[in-house]
């Protein structure tokens, strides 16, 4: 399919092209009748002023855009930092956007980087389309449109984007090792939604560290949630009231810990003393808690910098190659032998 140009925007509006043209680039000599008939025709079309015409542009606007998933997330707060810094650093300026956890938000901001002229996109993807397996009509005009883009922390199945993530197996491997030799039996996992491609790798990855070290994985014990406080504090009640009785929890992000770890505190339950708790992030939240929380993370800086530079190869007509930070797992003290966590027995349940 052909991109849409000008002249077909101002062939269905049934205006001139320079008429057209000076609608769509703000110019006040317009007549109200004519900036209607062309922005309801560009909406139509789906056309999408300045990335049609970025080979056509010899100047750049030394500014890139970065799309997180949700700006909420000490995570990606941290790794927005980490992309801004290192942009800045590079000469380069940084709108940062955020998708809420949400394609159509992700969406609403592509068309908009799209039409702001930056020089590139470092993007957080927001997965599949879950009905047609797909990603979204926006995110493939961006990948058609030309402009340098990168993907980071999550990428998208069979799309060819250069993409910077993070590879958790060895660490979840030493944390259910951990568990194990604690006497841990039933560890429960909480994960994200299946459209991010960080929930699919980090489940798998527990699934293959459970087996790895002689564990059944128990699908009773796999609790699905969003990468959002509130399902972290319905997991929180979940666990509570498992009959399996879990005497360790892995959660795979750091707002859904938080979620759970608020709800565990109001009904008595003693993290590392009734509860053993690991939580995928490394953020601040998770140090300062008491006890402190056993991690597993990377280097949000080190990813920033990477994302940067990936970027650069890719404005500069370069390939560059996917790469994989190792996640890493740092044992503290809210993980305990099991015979210290006994959190069915005695406890209040919700």
């Amino acid at each position: 399919m052909n991109a849409v140009t000008i002249k077909d925007v101002a062939s269905a509006a049934g205006v001139s092209v320079a008429t057209a043209s000076r609608v769509l680039s703000g110019h006040p000599a317009t007549s109200p009748d004519s900036r209607a008939k062309v922005e309801s025709a560009a909406k139509e079309l789906g056309f999408m002023p300045n990335a049609q015409a970025r080979s056509l542009r010899s100047t750049k606007t030394d500014s890139i855009a970065l799309l997180i998933s949700d700006v909420r997330n000490p995570y990606f707060s941290d790794l927005a930092h980490a992309v801004e810094q290192h942009a800045r650093a590079a000469g380069l300026m940084t709108f940062i956007g955020n998708a809420n956890e949400d394609a159509a938000q992700q969406d609403d901001f592509l068309a908009t980087m799209l039409s702001r002229r930056v020089d590139g996109l470092v993007i957080v993807p927001q997965g599949l389309n879950e009905e047609s397996n797909q990603p979204s009509e926006m995110m493939n005009r961006v990948l058609s449109s030309g402009i340098p883009t990168i993907f980071v922390d999550r990428a998208l199945p069979s799309v060819q984007v250069p993409a910077i993530t993070a590879n958790s197996a060895q660490a979840l491997d030493e944390a259910v090792a951990t568990l194990q030799s604690l006497g841990h039996q039933n560890i429960a996992f909480v994960g994200g939604p299946k459209h991010a491609s960080t929930a699919l790798e980090r489940y798998s990855a527990f699934e293959t560290a459970l087996a790895n070290n002689g564990l059944h994985a128990d699908e009773a014990l796999h609790f699905v949630g969003d990468f959002q406080p509130a399902s972290g504090a319905l997991a929180a009640k979940w666990l509570l009231e498992n009959p399996a009785k879990p005497s360790a929890i892995i959660v795979a992000d750091a707002p859904m810990a938080i979620g759970a770890l608020r709800v565990w505190r109001e009904l008595g339950v003693r993290v590392g003393s009734d509860l053993s708790v690991i939580t995928f992030d490394e953020v601040d939240a998770m140090l300062i808690h008491d006890p402190p929380i056993a991690t597993i993370g990377h280097d949000l800086s080190q990813m920033g910098k990477m994302a940067v530079q990936a970027l650069r190869e890719v404005m500069a007509g370069q390939k560059p190659e996917p790469e994989e930070l190792i996640s890493k797992f740092t044992l503290r003290p809210s993980v305990a032998s099991a015979k210290a966590t006994q959190v069915m027995e005695g406890k209040v349940r919700p």
